[in-house]
Formats: C-alpha cells, sequence, structure tokens
C-alpha cells in the first residue's frame, strides 16, 4: 500500500487550478462508533484498486488491521481515535477520503476535519438507525454547509425496515431522503440491490471475510421477479411508494437539493461484505461536488483560481516510528501548490518553506510536487503551524480559525519519573499543539503539574499512551471534579480567586482564562451573584 500522487493532465495541471480542482472529491465519512466507518472506508480503497485487499478493525480471519487505522491503540481497541487520509485516484477523478473518529470523545478531531472537506458519508447501522453522535455530526455539517450522503450500513445483518430508517431521516435531521438503491430482500437476507435509474436488480456474491471485491451479477425486472419472487414483490411496491412521495434522485433539482444541503441521496449496502461500496464510490463521483471558492475571516469569496491558500485542519507527530516527525495536513483552498515554494503564515507573518510535502495514505505517505485545491498535502517537520492556521502566497487571506470544544473531563498529569521530566515537558507541548488534548497551567500548580482538558475520558487513555510510547516518559494522571468550563478574563479570575470549588486556569495554547465549574448549579450560582462577571460559554458549546 502506497500513497497515490495526484495524476496530472499535462498543460491544464501548471495553468489551470480550476480545471484541475474539478477533478478534485474530496470527503469524510461519518458515523456512531461500531457503525463500520473505518471497513467503508477500506472497502472504498479497495474498490478504487489502490489496495489489494481490505482489513478489518478486529483482524478477524488473517485479515490485516484497518488501513486508516495506524496507532497501536486504535487497531487493539478496535476503534478510530485520530483522523486519516487516504489519497488516492479513481477513474479520471483525485479522491481525498477522510476517515474520522467515530467515538464522541474524540469528536474535536472529526469536527476539525469536517471545515477540510466539500462533502461527507453518513454511515448508519441498519439496526439502529440514527445514533446520537451521528446527529452530533450532522449538525457540524449542516453549519458549515456540507452536504450529507446517507449509506445505510450492515443490510446483511437484521435491522429495522428502509422504509422506517429513511422516515427517521427526514423526521430526525429534517433532510429530504432520495434513495439511488434499494434492498431486496430484508435486513439480514439481502438478495440484492434495485438501481433506481434503471430498475435493474444487482445481485452479489460475497467474498471470503470481505476481504476481495464482492462479484455481481444483473437481472432485468423481468428475471428479478422470477427469481426472487415476494422480496422483488415487496421492493418494487416500496419503490413505488416512494415514487408517488417524490422521493427520487432523478433530476437536476435533486442533485442541487443534494448540494445545498436540504435532501440527501441514500444507498444501501455492507461494507464488511462489499456490497453496494462500488456504488457508492461511483455516487460520490458523479454527485459530491467539487472544490468551490471558500469564505474567509470575513465571509467573502477566495476564488480558487486565486494565488494559493491552504487551511491547516489537524497536526500529527509520531504516525513514521523510525522517524518521529511532525505533519501538518492542509487543505487546498485555491491556487496550484508546488513544492518548495515559500508561502507566508499568516497567524505569524512569517515566511514558511514546503520542501517537505507528501500525499498521505493512512501512514504510508509519498512525495508530491504538486497538488490543487481540494487535495490534502502533509508537510512534515512543520513545528510552527497549529490546527486552524492559513498559509498563502502572493495575495493574503485568513480563513477562519477551528474552535475548540467545551471541556467536560478534567485531569492533573504528573510524570511518573522525576528524571523524564525533560521528556514529559515536550510531550505534554507536543500533545497540546497537535489538539489532542487542551492543556491548562496556573501559578499555583506550575509546570511540573497542568491540568488536561478533555471532551471525552478517552483522550486520557491516548495521552497516556502516546507520552509513554513516543517520549518515554509514563505519567499519573489525577481526575478532578469539574465538569464545566466558562471563558473569563483577568477580572473574573480575581472576583473567583479563592472561592469553594471553582478554579482559574490558563489555557496554554491561546492563553484563554477557563472558570472551571464542578456542576451547573455552581455555575448558575456564581453567574446570579456576579451579573458583571464574564463567563462566556466556549464557542462549540453552541453545536
Amino acid at each position: 500500500m502506497t500513497a497515490v500522487s495526484a495524476p496530472s493532465t499535462g498543460e491544464a495541471t501548471a495553468e489551470d487550478p480550476g480545471t484541475q480542482a474539478r477533478r478534485r472529491r474530496t470527503f469524510a465519512v461519518i458515523s456512531h462508533p461500531d457503525a463500520g466507518k473505518s471497513t467503508l472506508t477500506e472497502a472504498l480503497a479497495l474498490h478504487a484498486e489502490v489496495i489489494s485487499a481490505a482489513g478489518a478493525v478486529h483482524g478477524k480471519g488473517g485479515r490485516k488491521g484497518v488501513t486508516s487505522d495506524w496507532m497501536d491503540m486504535e487497531r487493539e481497541r478496535g476503534i478510530s481515535v485520530t483522523s486519516a487520509v487516504l489519497q488516492f485516484a479513481y477513474r479520471d477523478q483525485v479522491i481525498n477520503l477522510l476517515d474520522t473518529p467515530g467515538h464522541g470523545d474524540f469528536s474535536e478531531d472529526t469536527y476539525r476535519v469536517l471545515a477540510a472537506v466539500d462533502a461527507a458519508v453518513m454511515l448508519l447501522d441498519a439496526a439502529k438507525g440514527l445514533e446520537p453522535q451521528t446527529l452530533k455530526l450532522f449538525d457540524v455539517c449542516r453549519d458549515r454547509g456540507v452536504p450529507v450522503l446517507t449509506f445505510v450500513n450492515k443490510w446483511d445483518r437484521p435491522g429495522r425496515e428502509p422504509l422506517e430508517l429513511v422516515d427517521e431521516v427526514e423526521q430526525t435531521i429534517g433532510l429530504r431522503p432520495m434513495p439511488i438503491t434499494w434492498p431486496v430482500g430484508i435486513a439480514g437476507d439481502l438478495r440484492g440491490l434495485v438501481e433506481r435509474a434503471d430498475g435493474t436488480m444487482h445481485r452479489f456474491t460475497r467474498a471470503a471475510h470481505g476481504a476481495s471485491k464482492a462479484t455481481s451479477e444483473v437481472l432485468d425486472a423481468d428475471r428479478a421477479a422470477a427469481e426472487e419472487g415476494p422480496d422483488w414483490e415487496r421492493a418494487t411496491e416500496e419503490l413505488a411508494l416512494l415514487d408517488e412521495i417524490g422521493a427520487g434522485f432523478d433530476s437536476p433539482e435533486a442533485l442541487a437539493a443534494f448540494q445545498a444541503g436540504t435532501a440527501t441521496p441514500v444507498m444501501f449496502g455492507s461494507a464488511l461484505s462489499n456490497i453496494g461500496v462500488a456504488r457508492l464510490l461511483d455516487a460520490l463521483v458523479e454527485l459530491a461536488p467539487p472544490p468551490g471558492p471558500r469564505p474567509d475571516q470575513k465571509g467573502e469569496p477566495r476564488p480558487i483560481e486565486a494565488p494559493f491558500s491552504g487551511l491547516v485542519f489537524k497536526v500529527q507527530a509520531s504516525m513514521d516510528r523510525s522517524h518521529r516527525d511532525r505533519v501538518a495536513f492542509v487543505r487546498i483552498c485555491s491556487g496550484r501548490f508546488e513544492r518548495g515554494m515559500v508561502l507566508t503564515h499568516d497567524a505569524t507573518g512569517r515566511p514558511f518553506a514546503t520542501k517537505y510535502a507528501q500525499a498521505m495514505f493512512g501512514r504510508d505517505r509519498s512525495t508530491i510536487e504538486e497538488a490543487f485545491p481540494g487535495d490534502i498535502v502533509g508537510l512534515v517537520n512543520a513545528t510552527a503551524l497549529r490546527p486552524g492556521d492559513t498559509l498563502w502566497a502572493d495575495e493574503p487571506v485568513t480563513f477562519p480559525t477551528i474552535p475548540s470544544f467545551a471541556p467536560e473531563h478534567f485531569a492533573v498529569c504528573r510524570v511518573a519519573d522525576m528524571s523524564k521530566t525533560k521528556q514529559f515537558r515536550k510531550g505534554i507541548e507536543q500533545l497540546d499543539s497537535e489538539g489532542v488534548i487542551q492543556v491548562l497551567s496556573s501559578d499555583l500548580r506550575g509546570d511540573q503539574a497542568p491540568v488536561l482538558a478533555a471532551v471525552g475520558p478517552l483522550q486520557f487513555e491516548v495521552v497516556s499512551a502516546r507520552l509513554a510510547d513516543e517520549f518515554g516518559a509514563p505519567v499519573k494522571l489525577d481526575r478532578l471534579d469539574y465538569q464545566l468550563a466558562r471563558a473569563t478574563d483577568a477580572a473574573g479570575a480575581e472576583a473567583l480567586k479563592g472561592a469553594v470549588g471553582i478554579e482559574v486556569l490558563t489555557r496554554r495554547l491561546d492563553g484563554q482564562m477557563l472558570a472551571l465549574f464542578p456542576h451547573k448549579w455552581r455555575l448558575q450560582a456564581v453567574a446570579q451573584n456576579n451579573p458583571d462577571l464574564l463567563l462566556a460559554p466556549l464557542v462549540a458549546d453552541t453545536l
């Protein structure tokens, strides 16, 4: 498995970012934990023929680990705890596929990824439908104007009725469902998929353990009716009902509704058995929008033909154990990127050289010479860059920063072996700059005992594992009884000094003062007694 450099097309490569941008599709897969997101990511890469055999998260049946799950903790636990980028060519398009963490504790990483994509695949479990984490991630997509295509997964296992699932999508999140494919056979007894555009049925033969492509046979309506009987009849009746209510993806208006974020194409299948995956990949190429003008901090669109600009949406260290380097993931927003070009780091105004630029494929990478809007470029050893930073050439631009989530879990972190203090400080600084955890400090606690602030408790496990593995500095964590954080200022910090059950700390990365409270009732009491005190919700509290 190797990263695939973006294919070029002669003169258009050098002169026309707009032409190249139209060949890009940049999307993320979002879901609740255990819906099969990483398995779907592998299956999409398999059908694009950039890997020869798909892996499974738990490595069953002799299958290897998932390409996009490259951290030891991910392979051991069978969950994604960090996002990954897979860039590859399919048909004459360049696909930038971003696999996101499914677990809610790592939703901040997913939020950053959704700042870098043009579309998303919302993966639903056939038995569970819309789940809490899926709903939260959809809200982020809606907030960012990211169109969503729905894939109902695990249809080869027992589950709910298909009409019930599409109705839930419409009633719960307000998107008009427009099925492109429809299952023949109930969940758990999948006989095939109807292609609504031509009325044919595609019947699949599963490969052993789903490690290779599922082969398919196309049946016309007469043959499907003769061979599938009641299952075919039921599917056609359900499709007729959908036609009556206008739930079809068969017009330019339907495509416009999808790209405007008011409707969602719906497809069915099984990522583990590789059923319906090829059709999903084709749909993404055909329906997902290519990169377009991106609003800057003032809301003014930056044309894709403008000089180079890019948004740093993720920083990750130690992806390669042999190098222990640090990679900044940059979504190209406009213009043509050339390896070696000198850009301006908007946050500091300083020049930034791009000698080491790479295309990403999970942990694997390859040197890339050029890239275009929609592409994701990994800049190696970019120690000055932080998530949310803007890079530009020739014409200045500042893209909106990526806000941090409001933390709900807090712990004091101390190095277990004082002889490893230097490594501990380096590791804490590294993880803070990556956005793995928020690091808070105070004069009272000092640098020896920073407070870690997390969206979910699993983030503490990631921090502990990485500090021990990458920096040789095992740590001890003591949980604190705080549940809420509010932004305050110097006056607020002074007023809250000595208050029972409240602590004011400074966030290292941006210097913001945070007041920590044990519960909402304590917060309410303080706010009522001090109406002029600044106690502002953090930005992501509203999402």
